[in-house]
């Protein structure tokens, strides 16, 4: 009797670490597609169109610079306030339009996924992917400031060390993916969590490093320091700032570091197993 190969096979049942990533793989014309989709239809109907992505931190970091620069009088050391300000909005943007729209991967995509089969996954996925078009665009305006203070004599040091920089980036994507696929599944049971995740990511980034660096946290309130040094997010945020200006007074451990990669490479493991398996019955709760 001839054994026939199957060129997929659909079972109700999995294992536990049963990840697909090479289906994932093979489908990764249509992530590129989705990507398209995403770019384009966001903005299609409005006026202003992709420049919503550049006014949005440029306001910002007029707000930040003005309230907690020049009435809190946080220092930012050798570097430029706005500079200052703006590099970690732009960052800390990245890691929370990731979040976000992987939390809602099922909700925001149920209709597509009653439909028609494809790897689950592509859709976190196509976050990832489509929110760094929009970080690359605020990467820009980043450089268009980054430039006039370079020439107008402020001390910022271009060193090699600035080509790590994409790493820092991609860590930042990857921890609000792995973040963002495990409240996936408790979005799509609980909806009350979508208010929770909005609102816990408004006090986490004061938290993180935002507005100020991990230097000044510590002298003005060093017996809660630990709470800011032993946040990944503020330790890639702060990592960043020493890549793009190479100027002292930031706090670098590592250390920290390499338990800040451990940890990101755990929960984006993490939450491949919860996505994957809150996929398999995710249909009968949306």
């Amino acid at each position: 009797m001839q054994n026939d190969k199957w060129l997929f096979e659909i079972t109700p049942k999995n294992s536990l670490f049963d990840l697909n990533l090479k289906e994932v793989w093979r489908y990764r014309d249509l992530l590129m597609l989705f990507v398209k989709r995403d770019i384009v239809t966001v903005y299609k109907q409005t006026v202003l169109g992709p420049l919503w992505y550049l006014l949005e931190p440029l306001f910002t970091t007029v707000v930040f610079t003005l309230i907690f620069n020049n009435v809190a009088n946080v220092s930012t050391g050798e570097t430029p306030a706005f500079l200052f300000n703006m590099s970690g909005i732009i960052v800390w943007g990245y890691f929370k339009t990731c979040l976000i729209s992987t939390s809602t991967s099922f909700s925001s995509n149920a209709g597509i996924f009653s439909k028609v089969y494809f790897p689950r996954l592509i859709a976190p996925l196509t976050s990832i992917v489509s929110n760094l078009f929009k970080f690359g665009i605020q990467l820009f305006i980043l450089a268009c400031f980054y430039t006039y203070y370079y020439i107008s004599g402020a001390n910022l040091k271009l060193t090699p060390v600035i080509l790590f920089f994409p790493v820092v980036i991609i860590l930042m994507g990857l921890l609000g993916l792995g973040l963002g696929l495990i409240i996936s599944a408790l979005v799509t049971k609980y909806r009350d969590m979508k208010i929770l995740v909005n609102f816990g990511l408004q006090l986490l980034m004061y938290l993180s490093a935002v507005m100020y660096p991990i230097s000044f946290f510590k002298e003005k309130m060093p017996d809660y320091a630990w709470i800011v040094e032993y946040n990944p997010l503020a330790g890639i945020i702060e990592m960043s700032r020493y890549l793009l200006f190479g100027t002292s007074g930031y706090h670098f451990d590592t250390n920290l570091f390499i338990i800040t990669i451990g940890l990101v490479l755990g929960l984006l493991f993490v939450g491949v197993i919860v996505f994957n398996r809150s996929e398999k019955n995710f249909i009968d709760t949306v």
